[in-house]
């Protein structure tokens, strides 16, 4: 499998690791000598200084960056414009300006809120449907702990069920001292169908950029030229 122009970066579950990975995909397509743009539908608790973009870009380096919504609180983006009475975007709106960014760079890496199905409109258009307006390909992001199996098959049933591309699962946050469970769940994901492209270490973000960008290879090895 190449790696598609256009990439939705999606979790099991909220603080699984989503944006380290999106910067750590960012830091090895950069190192591939790709152009790269990342893009982020809706930013929640920006009011504390939440800012899934910068950061990837302090981590990943010189990329393109965009967020299509900024909300204040750090709630799920329906519940936090409701706070902040900002009407949120369509799921299309967010489509069309990710295809301007796939006409100027080699790859577009989405990040999502949330999971999957996390709505990011008022009319309760999600990932899952923005991936299928753009025919994307989904990279899933999981926790490595108890009871990422069965998040991670729900998430790929439901990608499955929408007849959504996967290119593969990341353990996002991946223990430096991991236990017999850590190990137990990375083999059994690694024998799905699903390719298994490598797990991201959970004090990666802590990390001098440098040496980040360096090692992301190593860590998402099983992902495709």
């Amino acid at each position: 499998m190449t790696l598609p122009a256009i990439i939705l970066v999606t979790g099991t579950d909220t603080g699984v690791g989503k944006t380290v990975t999106t910067a750590a995909l960012a830091a090895v397509l950069r190192r591939m000598g790709r152009s790269v743009a990342v893009y982020k539908p809706c930013q929640s608790g920006a009011a504390a200084g939440d800012s899934d973009t910068a950061e990837v870009i302090r981590l990943a380096g010189a990329v393109t960056a965009e967020t299509g919504v900024e909300l204040q609180a750090p709630l799920a983006p329906v519940a936090a414009a409701a706070v902040d009475r900002k009407p949120l975007p369509p799921v299309a709106e967010h489509a069309g300006r990710i295809r301007e960014l796939a006409g100027s760079h080699d790859h577009v890496l989405v990040e999502g809120a949330g999971g999957l199905l996390v709505e990011l409109d008022s009319d309760g258009g999600t990932m899952a449907e923005l991936g299928g307006l753009l025919g994307a390909a989904f990279v899933l992001v999981a926790r490595p702990a108890l009871g990422t199996l069965n998040h991670t098959a729900l998430t790929l049933e439901a990608l499955a069920a929408r007849e959504l591309q996967v290119l593969g699962i990341v353990l996002g946050s991946w223990p430096g001292c991991p236990d017999v469970v850590h190990h137990s769940n990375r083999q059994v994901l690694g024998t799905l169908t699903v390719p298994f492209l490598g797990a991201v270490p959970e004090q990666a973000a802590e990390m001098d950029p440098a040496a980040f960008r360096a090692e992301a290879a190593a860590w998402l090895n099983g992902l495709p030229a």
